[in-house]
């Protein structure tokens, strides 16, 4: 079975690990291309967008995909959306691998709003230290709330985003651990943390990290996302394919092909 897998997240990695020890399928996986140097993958990998639902049906056609595996960010909803639509113009089956939301837990305090930007209103006019963990694309919302002191961590460089005067860049990629989550939190005496509600362990650690220390959270909503046949890990996407495998071959025997 060809299978695309949709993917840049921590369950996607899994699954290709998964995939390329199996035989019985042939696997590629997609990355968006928004990371400089993304983790390299075992199968054989394309970077950079489609064109859309119409670029993604194309390219399924070209490939002969029989099945989609969407294992991307909570927060990608755009590529989800255009799986949706182009497994369904095709009659491909599509699952989606759902990552749980963080939930707050006795100790946390957390402002929830809708986008990068209600987040930099939400900082308040009184100069703050804040710690953004939302990812290079959206630093530039924080400009319009230049009397903070930030401390930004991203994967790669912000480029030409535009970004408040006062910020100091930090790279790192997940996973992190509570310990050093802790410490820097400390050290950077950080008044508020400003994160998405990625779900997961990878990065989880500086929400714990900021219940024991007393810091609030403000916490960016997930957007709607357009999803596939729901399974929760890449253990769950593999039994999906499975059973997609084991229908198709029935099918095939019934008709004598």
């Amino acid at each position: 079975m060809r299978v695309l897998v949709l993917g840049g997240t921590t369950e996607a990695s899994e699954l290709t690990r998964l995939l390329v020890a199996d035989p019985r399928f042939e696997t590629t996986v997609s990355l968006a291309g928004r990371t400089a140097n993304p983790r390299t993958q075992p199968v054989r990998t394309r970077i950079g967008g489609f064109g859309g639902a119409d670029g993604l049906v194309d390219w399924l056609t070209l490939d002969a995909t029989q099945a989609v595996v969407d294992a991307t960010h909570p927060y990608a909803d755009q590529i989800s959306s255009n799986a949706v639509v182009a497994c369904a113009r095709l009659a491909i089956p599509l699952a989606s691998i759902i990552r749980p939301a963080w939930q707050p837990r006795p100790g946390d305090t957390w402002l929830a709003v809708g986008n990068a930007e209600a987040a930099a209103d939400a900082l308040g006019p009184e100069p703050r230290r804040v710690f953004l963990t939302l990812g290079r694309l959206e630093l530039g919302a924080f400009a319009s709330a230049p009397h903070h002191h930030y401390i930004a961590r991203t994967i790669d460089p912000p480029g030409d985003v535009a970004l408040p005067p006062d910020i100091r860049l930090l790279f790192g990629r997940g996973p992190f651990d509570l310990a050093a989550e802790t410490a820097l939190l400390e050290r950077e005496k950080i008044d508020l943390l400003v994160s998405k509600n990625s779900g997961g362990v990878a990065t989880y650690a500086k929400i714990e990290a900021a219940r024991r220390l007393g810091i609030a959270v403000v916490m960016v909503a997930r957007p709607h996302k357009p999803y596939g046949n729901a399974v929760e890990s890449a253990e769950a996407a593999i039994v999906w394919l499975e059973q997609r495998l084991a229908h198709r071959t029935t099918s095939c025997s019934a008709r004598g092909v």
